[in-house]
């Protein structure tokens, strides 16, 4: 018949594969931190949001199709910020404004 481990053996591994975890966790926060402090270094680096900006439709040259002020969720893919006056002038022009952040309220043209 075989001895079993003593106790003392028992406790002793038990200890090394709680020191292991522990070193497992700890590497897991490091790396956390590190996404965190790399969120926040993005977060800063990131330039403001324009104040207005124009939509363009579907296709390489394309007409403007929409004015929205610079916070709108509504913003698509294709747009290029713009100036106020630049804003103004496009929608003295007809362009539409969007429906949303009402950018011709902003404005003051309504």
């Amino acid at each position: 018949m075989s001895e079993q481990p003593s106790h003392l053996i028992m406790l002793q591994f038990a200890r090394r594969i709680a020191l292991q975890q522990v070193d497992q966790i700890d590497q897991w926060i490091a790396a956390e931190e590190r996404r965190e402090a790399e969120r926040q270094q993005g977060e800063r680096a990131r330039p403001p949001k324009p104040d207005w900006v124009v939509e363009y439709g579907i296709g390489q040259g394309s007409p403007p199709t929409e004015v929205h002020a610079g916070h709108c969720y509504s913003i698509g893919k294709r747009n290029r910020a713009i100036t106020r006056e630049q804003a103004l002038g496009l929608l003295a022009d007809g362009l539409r404004a969007c429906m949303h952040c009402r950018p011709d309220t902003e404005l003051g043209l309504l």
